[in-house]
């Protein structure tokens, strides 16, 4: 059956949502910003697929939907034009010695996901894994089959190809969705990924993510490397071009505004701390976004009728998008 179905938000959801449906439908895409959607989420992440690290906070069943969505991603990729890095080495999680309390906290929580379980390391096993990190940490974890994309990547060539297949774009306009339609006009569906965008309407709060973006041709780490910090574990993901994200996992705060001194500081010299090759990167940029969050940090899809909801990734976005948009897709005819 062909239908004619609206996407309300281009973000990271809205993206495969409009990805998926494109194959079968007629699509038309709603984004309250321009084509660059800098304020998305998901354009403001390390775009890491953790379903073992996110399993110290989240449930089991939101793990195990985390490494299925893992496995969808290759194949999301595999379907656009252009290079999209995609990477499956796992992560290491280190601590210095004063915070090695908080690394065995760490370990403890972490659910064994589908057989994967994490992998508790000694300094010379950290060296083996990351050789420039050899002499600086003396106890780490190693947790398999997690993985990383280059969500800018992803972003530019998810937008090309859904213009090759001819989806229609509405940029810089807000809408409202009421009685099954969009400003007054109908759809055979609605798909809502509006995100803090449905606020109104929904029970949501903002979750304040900030990242910076190096680039460190001194510095080769192969795989995400999380650090133990006081306040927040912080990661630090490679990227192509000898590019790296830093970030925060979460901070629980609406406010949107840039970032404060205190986390700045806090980003570059915890990865200072990591590899010192950080001290001649180039500042690339530092960004920050709200994800939005339930109360109970559970992701939901809902059917209402003609409208499905995605909403609530809260920070899980690569890890369970692909999932929740496939349960959204699934509830359509």
């Amino acid at each position: 059956m062909f239908y004619n179905i609206a996407v309300v938000g281009f973000g990271l959801a809205g993206r495969l949502a409009a990805l998926e449906l494109s194959k079968s439908h007629h699509v038309t895409v709603f984004e309250a910003s321009d084509e660059h959607t800098q304020n998305s989420a998901g354009k403001v992440a390390a775009a890491m697929l953790a379903p073992l690290a996110e399993s110290v906070l989240c449930e089991a069943d939101l793990a195990i939907m985390g490494l299925n969505s893992l496995k969808r991603w290759p194949e999301i990729i595999s379907e656009l034009e252009g290079d999209v890095f995609f990477q499956q080495q796992g992560t290491l999680v280190v601590a210095h010695q004063q915070d090695k309390g908080d690394l065995q906290s760490f370990t403890q929580r972490i659910k064994p996901i589908a057989g994967y379980c994490a992998q508790v390391l000694n300094a010379q096993q950290i060296a083996k894994l990351e050789p420039e990190l050899a002499n600086r940490f003396n106890q780490g974890v190693f947790l398999p089959c997690e993985g990383q994309i280059d969500n800018q990547a992803f972003y530019k060539t998810s937008f090309s190809m859904l213009n090759k297949r001819k989806v229609k774009f509405v940029f810089n306009q807000r809408v409202s969705i009421k009685n099954g339609e969009i400003n007054n006009r109908a759809f055979d569906y609605i798909i809502d990924c509006r995100g803090l965008g449905a606020k109104t309407d929904k029970p949501l709060r903002g979750v304040r993510g900030e990242v910076a973006r190096l680039q460190a041709p001194e510095v080769n780490l192969t795989r995400p490397v999380r650090l133990m910090h006081p306040r927040y574990p912080i990661y630090i993901a490679p990227k192509p071009n000898n590019e790296y994200v830093i970030g925060a996992t979460e901070i629980e705060s609406g406010d949107g505004g840039p970032a404060t001194v205190r986390s700045t500081l806090e980003l570059l010299s915890a990865a200072y701390t990591v590899h010192s090759g950080f001290a001649e990167a180039r500042l690339l940029n530092i960004q920050t976004g709200l994800r939005p969050a339930f109360s109970d940090n559970r992701p939901v899809v809902l059917k209402k009728g003609n409208v499905i909801s995605i909403n609530g990734l809260y920070r899980h976005g690569y890890m369970l998008a692909p999932a929740l948009v496939a349960d959204a897709v699934s509830k359509i005819g």
